[in-house]
């Protein structure tokens, strides 16, 4: 086994709060320069731009685990991946249909697009991506696993859109594989603050919304392979996979 580093919150061109820099070539030749081996993309409420940033993470030998950023009804965010584009796509189609008719503003909220190889747009949402979807925590988080997908309570430490800020509890029969910590705090803190996290397993990201944020915080992963697989593993502590703290 080796140590495999990974910034697993990233935004594209997709989110109305990402920059239009970005695209799929750009993430990952910053994720390249950055020393990352895994990515995760994670566009609000959309998975529509991660098949392009796994074509070219290929090209550069960096691995692309595709989810989404969900906006549960509670307005609780929480990072979902998935191991294949079968499951990605179920996923996509329960978030099309849970999404509400609230049209975007891009010149307030931003643009929402996905590119192709040539970084030509060949889609809009018209639809607010970062509007609540209408479901539960509960009810997306038993949707995620039905696919078999990992479900992350992110930026567990915000003081909005968090899982602590919005409910102000950890519901007992909610099954997190992990939270997320945010860039301006770290793991140890995180567990200092709540103590319940000693029995979680916690990764640091990014939130990347601009090229210059990809990488700046990531989480070392002990893995056989970069998969999601041994990802999976590596959040349950399973057959000496882990996270690895400095």
């Amino acid at each position: 086994m080796r140590k495999y580093l990974a910034d697993l919150h990233i935004h594209t061109v997709l989110s109305p709060c990402g920059s239009l820099e970005m695209s799929p070539g750009r993430i990952v030749q910053e994720a390249r320069n950055r020393g990352l081996d895994i990515i995760g993309i994670t566009d609000h409420n959309s998975t529509r731009q991660c098949a392009e940033v796994v074509r070219r993470g290929k090209q550069e030998g960096i691995v692309v685990i595709c989810g989404a950023e969900v906006t549960t009804k509670e307005e609780v965010h929480c990072l979902t991946f998935f191991e294949d584009f079968d499951k990605l796509q179920q996923f996509q189609k329960y978030l099309d249909i849970h999404l509400p008719e609230i049209e975007n503003d891009p010149f307030k909220f931003g643009y929402q697009v996905w590119v192709d190889q040539q970084e030509q747009i060949i889609g809009e949402e018209h639809r607010l991506l970062i509007s609540a979807i209408n479901q539960s925590i509960d009810e997306v988080e038993q949707e995620v696993h039905r696919l078999s997908g990992l479900f992350l309570a992110a930026h567990i430490d915000k003081t909005r859109f968090s899982l602590i800020s919005q409910l102000g509890f950890v519901p007992p029969e909610l099954r997190l594989d992990g939270v997320g910590v945010s860039p301006v705090s770290t793991p140890d803190k995180l567990v200092r603050q709540f103590p319940w996290l000693h029995e979680m397993s916690v990764i640091t990201a990014s939130d990347a919304h601009m090229p210059g944020q990809i990488g700046m915080k990531n989480t070392c992963f002990l893995l056989n392979e970069p998969t999601f697989a041994e990802i999976v593993k590596a959040l349950r502590g399973e057959d000496g996979r882990r996270i690895v703290r400095d």
